[in-house]
């Protein structure tokens, strides 16, 4: 299920970046599993300290704030999510370095420095109700992070290299000793020449930036199946952002809204809607053609059809995703128009049957339903 790491913090979506540190350090101080042995109190504190790493670095929050978490790699990060999360997070030590003596994570380890896989991207799609229930290809527009063809995703300029950061000896990491009254504190945050990449780009390509990565627009053509409801979610893989040091690149989810149709509505893979008719087709009966996804389609009304009386066409419903062969039914409920006001001919004909079936009526204008019927 989708978090909401606002909702985590337990701040705004407005929240400026000193509130949502505060809000961070408290609930990490109350659920640090070396604090709290209460059962759940790990996966809230890696939970909460997740949402700190998104919602603390200002363009992750802006990706998070458009894509949800599909556009930060939600699910990928939180399913590998842990201490080594937050060990490389700036400003952890001065939450626990009262608590804990020589607290200093796992020192022998690196940030990754090979290739990593881009984000996720989302993108809403709205279909037709019969687009929805037949599918077909559709043409999207999307924007996406693609690896820089001039560096090959080098970030440098063509002909140079990146170098070895010399603040980190290439292992991305910086480690730093803080000595208090409980002990040493070995704090280990990501290094602040080259921002964890283990590499320094001295003549940066003027295509990217130095980045390795540019945005660009593209059309793509996709496949809608036959039977999608709304919210239905389609992965379109790799067309996420491309990856950090020519990593593969992320997946594209596409996910469905289908708009309200004036004459049907769903009911799984059955379709609803209904159908109008006077009170002598439906005594004495009719076919009458009526509308369906598929066009127009006769249809019998049997003599003496009650009033919300409904009747299934075969055959003609939504197709079950995966398999298009099997169609659920169309369910048409007859609604029986009872005329206000009759003619005078016409009355006297509904008076004679009345009289034959030895019905009681109303024997004036005022009384019982034909003279209802007359005066409206």
């Amino acid at each position: 299920m989708a978090r909401d790491y606002y909702e985590t913090l337990g701040v705004s979506r407005n929240a400026e970046q000193d509130e949502i540190k505060r809000a961070y350090r408290k609930l990490a101080r109350k659920y640090h599993p070396d604090v709290n042995k209460d059962e759940g109190a790990e996966e809230t504190f890696k939970g909460v300290s997740r949402a700190y790493e998104v919602l603390s670095e200002p363009e992750m929050r802006a990706r998070y704030d458009r894509f949800g978490e599909a556009g930060v790699g939600g699910a990928a990060a939180a399913a590998g999510g842990g201490f080594q999360d937050f060990q490389d997070m700036g400003g952890f030590a001065d939450i626990f370095e009262s608590f804990f003596n020589g607290f200093s994570g796992q020192p022998g380890q690196q940030r990754r420095q090979g290739p990593m896989r881009g984000d996720d991207l989302r993108l809403n799609l709205k279909l037709d109700f019969k687009e929805a229930v037949f599918g077909g290809e559709k043409e999207i527009r999307i924007s996406h992070l693609e690896t820089c063809t001039t560096c090959s995703g080098s970030g440098a300029k063509p002909g140079t290299r990146p170098r070895t950061c010399s603040t980190c000896n290439g292992a991305g990491q910086v480690r730093r000793a803080t000595r208090t009254p409980f002990g040493i504190f070995n704090q280990v945050s990501a290094c602040p020449t080259c921002n964890g990449s283990g590499e320094v780009v001295e003549d940066r390509c003027e295509t990217c930036g130095g980045s390795g990565q540019k945005q660009t627009a593209k059309k793509l053509k996709i496949t809608v199946p036959a039977g999608v409801e709304n919210g239905t979610r389609l992965r379109v893989s790799g067309e996420g952002d491309a990856g950090k040091r020519n990593g593969p690149a992320g997946d594209l989810y596409v996910y469905l809204m289908v708009n309200e149709d004036a004459k049907f509505k769903r009911d799984g893979i059955n379709i609803l809607s209904d159908l109008n008719v006077s009170y002598l087709q439906a005594i004495l009966g009719c076919e009458l053609d009526v509308e369906t996804v598929d066009g127009k389609v006769a249809m019998q009304v049997p003599a003496g059809t009650q009033p919300n009386t409904v009747l299934a066409l075969e055959g003609r419903g939504v197709p079950r995703l995966g398999n298009p062969v099997s169609r659920g039914k169309h369910l048409i409920t007859v609604k029986v128009e009872i005329p206000t006001r009759l003619k005078a001919d016409e009355r006297d004909l509904l008076n004679k049957l009345a009289e034959v079936r030895g019905d009681s009526v109303g024997k004036n204008r005022k009384e019982g339903f034909l003279g209802g019927l007359f005066n409206g």
